[in-house]
Parts: structure tokens; C-alpha cells; sequence
């Protein structure tokens, strides 16, 4: 019987070898308990140092959007290690990452690294290279004894939500403007150059009269 109406033709493909391209997953449960064997050996090879790997420092996001937040970055700055009081090639091997490309470009975050990497300091248990032979700052017999593995990332960024006080509404801010005073910030970043010309113009004008 014929096709009513102005409908597509149908032009199914059913000879083509398709079962050559189909690709299964079947081996995907036995991938995770491998990857779980593995993190557990790994665990057991590197104790007692934690699992989580070393220390991060705080950073912030990039970009305007983000900016606001705080993360793990990937290694501590030269100048932290250095107002720390730590030798940069002494902090890999106690557990402390470092990252030479790294720049501050705050006071704030300098500071807020600086504090971190004390608090790690302090509380960290040093081992001895030699057992029986403790050198200078190594940890004694009795803090070796207490030191247990840690899992989890070391010392992670707590974030803190400060939530603002309900109050009422001052005459000041019902009459403020954010749409006008977005507008003139624009205005006057956009007018900065030929504003600056003119006035320099103008004294320039200034000086000559004054000679004549």
C-alpha cells in the first residue's frame, strides 16, 4: 500500500556491519575493585604518611566569577616556604608540596599559607632516618609511637559561611543608585583619557599665557 502524504522515504540501512564498532564496558566493575586493591597497597607501602598525599596551600579561584572562593592549589610558593622558616628542598621530603612558579600577589594570602604551613609544622610527627638516632627536630619515641595513618586530604579548607544579621534599611541605601553609579564608574573609566589631555592641555595654555 502506498505512503500517504509528503512523508520521508524509508531507506533503513540493516546490512552494514555494525557489530564490528560496538565496543562493551563488562570489564568495568572488576576496574574498580582493581583501582581499590591499589589504593589500599599504595596506603600500606607508604605508611604511616597520610593517604591523601602532601600538603596543598589555599588559593583562590581564577577568574571574576570564582574569585571569591577558596581551594587547594598545587604547591606552596618560595616565599611562603621562606617566611615559614622551611628549606625549599627539605619540604618535599616532610610532606610539603611546592610550586617554584608561584607568585603572591597578597599580603593576605601570604600570611593565611604562612600560618598553615606553622600549624602543619606543629603538628607533624617527623621520624628519624636512623631508629634509636633522633636528630634535631625529629620527633621523640614517644610521639613516633602515637603517630597513626591519616586518610583524607591533610589539614583540608574549612569554608566559612558568615551570615548577616537581619536589619532595616538605612534613607542612605533606599536612596543609592547601583544602576547610577554603575553607569558613571563606566562613564568616567571610559572618559579617564581624554579628560586627562584636556586638563593637560589646559595647563599647558595656563603656563603660556602667564610668559606672555
Amino acid at each position: 500500500m502506498a505512503k500517504l502524504r509528503n512523508n520521508v522515504i524509508p531507506n533503513a540501512h540493516f546490512h552494514k556491519d555494525w557489530q564490528r564498532w560496538v565496543k562493551t564496558w563488562f570489564n568495568q566493575p572488576m576496574r574498580k575493585v582493581r583501582r581499590r586493591q591499589n589504593r589500599m597497597k599504595k596506603a600500606r607501602r607508604i605508611a604511616p604518611r597520610p593517604v591523601g598525599g602532601p600538603l596543598r596551600p589555599m588559593v583562590r579561584c581564577q577568574t571574576f566569577k570564582y574569585h571569591t572562593k577558596t581551594r587547594t592549589g598545587r604547591g606552596f610558593s618560595l616565599e611562603e616556604l621562606k617566611a615559614a622558616g622551611i628549606y625549599k628542598k627539605m619540604a618535599p621530603t616532610i610532606g610539603i608540596s611546592v610550586d617554584h612558579r608561584r607568585r603572591n600577589k597578597s599580603t593576605e594570602s601570604l600570611q593565611a599559607n604562612v600560618q598553615r604551613l606553622k600549624e602543619y609544622r606543629s603538628k607533624l610527627i617527623l621520624f628519624p632516618k636512623k631508629a634509636g638516632q633522633p636528630k634535631k627536630g625529629d620527633s621523640t619515641e614517644e610521639e613516633v609511637k602515637m603517630a597513626t595513618q591519616l586518610s583524607g586530604p591533610v589539614m583540608p579548607i574549612q569554608r566559612v559561611h558568615k551570615k548577616e544579621k537581619a536589619r532595616a534599611i538605612s534613607d542612605e541605601e533606599k536612596k543609592h543608585s547601583v544602576f547610577q553609579a554603575m553607569r558613571m564608574a563606566r562613564a568616567n573609566k571610559r572618559l579617564h583619557g581624554i579628560r586627562a589631555k584636556r586638563q593637560k592641555e589646559k595647563e599647558a595654555e595656563a603656563m603660556m599665557t602667564k610668559k606672555k
